[in-house]
């Protein structure tokens, strides 16, 4: 094998594969990366036997040939080369990589031992602006679990039904929902649980104008971006039913402002331990909010935000670093939180324009 290519490509190329490499098997060849050159191109491959990724580039191919490099080494020797045209040549059980004045020979794994590509018959799929994908996944997949007993909160369920895209996360403590209209509706219904952390990692590459599809198989999905297809496990099991935990109405409601009340929460917890509540005193009469939190020992905060509200006066407690976590999702200037009791749900909502609903359990106020 033998062939030319530009380093940042190759970089760029290396650094989203290297996400599909096994880092902890006993299999030497799980922590390598396929490279097969033919046809004016390179193709790239990794897999864990959980997650596959294949990334396809253009090159200029002297000599056809595959071989398997070692993934992370292979990945810091170009990251480190000159910004140039990279020579790659394999011989016997080694490659010798050169770029300007630099020269590397690294040993090479057997191509032969490497596991094929999964090749998956595909039933549903749908197609999603990669901008769009990115903002929906980025406000929801923070939201997941960390149990890995509960593998079915460690994902997200996507469904499209119509025109109207949603993602659902939930680790039993809190819940975000987010939604957004398609141009082209689904021929059928479409859901799917996929692992939080398989979607950042997508929400997280490089931003073009391609969209990103993803389809179904029977037990695994498929996701096609740009020139990159990731073969990844469907989280298998039923999603919680959440559409039960949403109330039909409320009986508070007001409005605030989202920076200021990020810094008020902020402020009024500098004095807890990270599970310490943030209390929320709703005063519909004087259109105020008042924030406060106590530490025994310690001493205690309290800040007043103004809001435009409606209905009755209540208090409710919230875990302040779940609260941030949501705020951190709306990209709007206001925020609505509704309210039923202090020993209900409470509910954040993005102002108009933005479909992102939160909700955060209480903690009992002593």
């Amino acid at each position: 094998m033998k062939f030319s290519i530009n380093q940042a490509e190759l970089q760029d190329a290396l650094a989203v594969v290297l996400k599909g490499i096994a880092t902890r098997s006993t299999l030497p060849i799980l922590s390598g990366i396929y490279l097969n050159a033919q046809n004016d191109h390179v193709t790239l491959q990794a897999t864990d036997l959980e997650l596959s990724i294949q990334y396809t580039i253009p090159a200029l191919i002297e000599e056809e040939g595959r071989s398997v490099f070692p993934g992370k080494l292979f990945f810091d020797i170009v990251k480190n080369l000159p910004d140039a045209a990279v020579h790659v040549e394999t011989l016997d059980e080694a490659a010798v990589i050169t770029c300007d004045a630099s020269s590397f020979s690294i040993k090479t794994l057997d191509a032969e031992d490497f596991p094929g590509f999964p090749h998956v018959d595909t039933q549903q799929a749908i197609s999603i602006p990669f901008s769009q994908f990115s903002s929906m996944v980025k406000r929801v997949a923070r939201v997941v679990s960390k149990d890995e007993s509960r593998a079915i909160l460690t994902g997200v369920l996507i469904t499209l039904e119509g025109a109207t895209l949603k993602m659902v996360a939930t680790d039993s403590y809190r819940l975000a929902i987010t939604e957004a209209q398609l141009d082209e509706p689904a021929a059928e219904g479409f859901q799917a649980v996929i692992a939080g952390s398989f979607l950042q990692e997508l929400a997280s590459l490089n931003r073009t104008d391609d969209p990103l599809t993803i389809a179904l198989a029977e037990n695994q999905i498929v996701v096609t971006y740009h020139d990159t297809v990731f073969i990844n496990r469907r989280i298998e099991g039923n999603f919680p039913n959440y559409r039960q935990l949403l109330p039909d109405s409320y009986n508070t409601r007001v409005q605030l402002n989202v920076s200021h009340l990020v810094s008020g929460v902020k402020r009024t917890s500098i004095l807890g331990q990270q599970s310490s509540p943030v209390k929320f005193a709703i005063d519909v009469d004087s259109q105020t909010v008042q924030l406060s939190a106590a530490a025994q020992d310690v001493g205690s905060a309290q800040e007043t935000l103004t809001c435009q509200g409606e209905g009755e006066n209540v208090e409710i407690a919230f875990n302040y670093a779940y609260v941030l976590d949501g705020l951190g999702s709306v990209g709007t200037d206001n925020v609505y939180l509704e309210v039923q009791t202090g020993m209900k749900p409470g509910i954040f909502k993005a102002a108009e324009g933005e479909n992102f609903l939160y909700l955060v359990m209480p903690v009992r106020i002593s």
